[in-house]
């Protein structure tokens, strides 16, 4: 069967004999299914004007989060630490770093989530701490076989004089892994370990004291009342204690490519695709007791109080990744792999198929992302040619995005991820359909793998643009960020047409797209729905799936297509109204956008036995007439 031409009627067409993914009951665990905001705290509210965001501002801004319709907010790291990474090197992993506010303002910023029924998730870095840490100035004051430096991975060097690093291994942000000490004594000394930055010195999680530890940080931020946390870098705690030269680049992923078997990140030592330092099976014993802990807050079991554990792990394939999520170990687990997918309809399916196929194996959830701050945003990422390689970021000398493309593509992928089951997470500002700063000056750049590998032959731009502050307004100096005159990082012009007062209420818009999406994701349960392939679409052009509900009658069915829109079926899906829209609204300058590359739109399909599905099916509840057929007008269709 092929895809549907311009004017023709939908063609009876044909559901997969057996669904990918079946559904859950309303019954299911809340992490299962919820949808859960980023807040990076440097960049979305400055309450004090010091360019900056805080705790207090994030306090400010908390009812916007519910009235987007988030179930919970996962805020990255807030410790005290010198911010040589963005917070991500954490000297006190019990304090509020001073630029952030105080612990009594995590404490009052917890409650106030929890008073308008929005969940908190707080970052955790375990791989390692702040060179600044009271540990790590033991160790470094105690000398070489001392109790203190047991507890990171400190080892003599090589060579005559000891002044070659102790294994080849490079760091992640370019350079060494490996830094130098100067000993008490004054002479050259041993050498660390840091995968990252050199002030970020990597713990040894063989070592009991160092377990001990963050069982006891858990416990800390527990007893205040948090959900969960979000374990940085998850896959790199356990390090191959042979400590065997490496001949590669020190990658975030590694691993064997699903479909050829062949390894994909380190073509040096096939036999070892993820390196002596990523994804060692060791890691699973150390979150086994994380669970423990984390399951002693919820005694009784109450699927409504579970707190969870969600990993960073760039781990391939997913099969690997998986273990991660098994029924004793973690909750969820981003899965890369989909943020990673080509804009291509084969591409997207493969990823779904895998995902879903893997996660129902170990009985956990998708977790799927788009966009993050590791990463450049999609609504950037998507604006270049299919099969472009993610970059590391984009400045003025880089080729450049097309924006209005890469938003028509980026709003049609968030319609696929907020419609697929599982849980899901959305990072700050995409919701405005915020770009990345692709111009940004290099002086004002501070993600420390721009530095280390300024001047390098693999120079990287680094991180810093889709780190940018929120815009809330488009008048003043900061948008609305903060009370000052200037923000830690510079904001791109174009920001100030994307702020959020340019598009509450406005029909059309990113933001109104989002509440709506995520309004109608709830009410119909599509995170606990099941998951079932249509046939009969050309598969290179088109991604059909049906999602049905354990308690819900109806069907519902997306589809996204290359091809211009097939005619509607007459009466379906003409009221696109979301909660709250007022009559007369004002229209999206968005609305005169070129004419359409392709369609995003939905059709009613009959009962789940049905073996063919017919658009005037008159039983049945359409996806589009809530949500989808707004972005199925010409004005939003052009995704592709």
């Amino acid at each position: 069967m092929t895809s549907p031409t311009p004017g023709s009627v939908l063609p009876a067409l044909r559901l997969a004999d057996h669904p990918t993914h079946r559904a859950e009951t309303h019954a299911a665990s809340w992490w299962r299914h919820a949808v859960i905001y980023q807040v990076y705290p440097r960049s979305w509210a400055d309450s004090d004007g010091d360019g900056v965001g805080d705790l207090p501002g994030v306090i400010d801004r908390l009812p916007y989060l519910r009235d987007l319709g988030v179930d919970a907010l996962w805020l990255s790291p807030f410790y005290t630490s010198p911010m040589a990474d963005a917070g991500y090197d954490v000297a006190d992993y019990r304090d509020i770093d001073p630029i952030f506010g105080s612990l009594a303002d995590a404490e009052r910023m917890i409650l106030a989530a929890k008073e308008i029924g929005l969940r908190v998730i707080i970052d955790l870095v375990p791989n390692h701490t702040s060179d600044e840490h009271v540990w790590f100035q033991a160790a470094l004051a105690a000398g070489p076989g001392s109790a203190e430096r047991e507890r990171y991975l400190f080892k003599d060097g090589l060579g005559a004089d000891g002044d070659e690093p102790p294994t080849n291994w490079r760091s992640v942000f370019g350079g060494s892994a490996w830094t130098r000490v100067t000993e008490p004594d004054g002479t050259p000394g041993q050498w660390y370990l840091n995968l990252f930055d050199s002030k970020q010195p990597d713990l040894n999680w063989e070592h009991p004291q160092v377990r001990a530890e963050f069982h006891d940080i858990l416990r800390f931020w527990l007893d205040r009342g948090v959900d969960g946390f979000r374990v940085d870098v998850a896959h790199g705690l356990v390090k191959d204690q042979d400590f065997p030269d490496w001949d590669a680049e020190t990658d975030m992923i590694g691993g064997v490519d699903e479909d050829s078997g062949e390894p994909s990140g380190h073509p040096a030592r096939p036999d070892e695709p993820n390196g002596p330092f990523w994804d060692q099976d060791g890691v699973h014993e150390i979150y086994r007791g994380w669970r423990e802990v984390l399951n002693s807050y919820n005694p009784d079991a109450d699927p409504d109080q579970d707190k969870i554990l969600c990993a960073e792990a760039w781990v391939e394939p997913v099969k690997r990744l998986v273990r991660y999520v098994r029924d004793d170990e973690m909750h969820q687990a981003f899965n890369f792999a989909f943020l990673d997918a080509d804009w291509d309809a084969r591409s997207l399916r493969g990823v779904v198929d895998h995902t879903l196929t893997a996660v129902d194996s170990v009985g956990a959830p998708a977790t799927w992302v788009l966009s993050n701050h590791d990463v450049v945003r999609h609504a950037s990422r998507l604006g270049f040619p299919v099969g472009t390689e993610r970059m590391n970021g984009i400045d003025a000398d880089s080729p450049q995005p097309d924006a209005e493309l890469g938003l028509r593509r980026a709003r049609a992928a968030t319609a696929l991820m907020l419609a697929l089951p599982g849980s899901a997470y959305v990072y700050y500002g995409e919701e405005l359909g915020l770009p990345d700063h692709t111009t940004m000056p290099d002086h004002f750049r501070q993600d420390p793998a721009h530095h280390r590998t300024k001047g390098s032959d693999s120079p990287a731009i680094g991180r810093d643009g889709c780190r940018v502050p929120m815009p809330w307004t488009a008048a003043g100096a900061t948008f609305g960020f903060g009370p000052g005159e200037q923000t830690w990082l510079p904001q791109p012009p174009v920001y100030a047409g994307l702020a959020v007062d340019q598009q509450a209420g406005v029909e059309d818009s990113t933001l109104e797209l989002y509440r709506t999406l995520l309004h109608e994701r709830r009410r119909l349960d599509l995170g606990v729905g099941s998951l079932t392939w249509v046939e009969g679409y050309d598969p290179g052009a088109v991604v059909a799936f049906v999602s049905s509900g354990a308690e819900r009658a109806d069907e519902d069915l997306l589809v996204l297509t290359r091809s211009p829109c097939p005619r509607r079926a007459a009466g379906h899906g003409r009221d696109s109204s979301p909660p709250g829209r007022r009559a007369g609204s004002r229209r999206s300058p968005m609305s005169r956008m070129r004419p359409p590359l392709t369609t995003s739109m939905t059709v009613p399909v009959t009962t789940p036995s049905s073996s063919l599905m017919r658009s005037t099916a008159p039983q049945a509840r359409s996806y589009s007439a809530r949500f989808l057929d707004r972005i199925s007008r010409p004005s939003l269709s052009s995704f592709w």
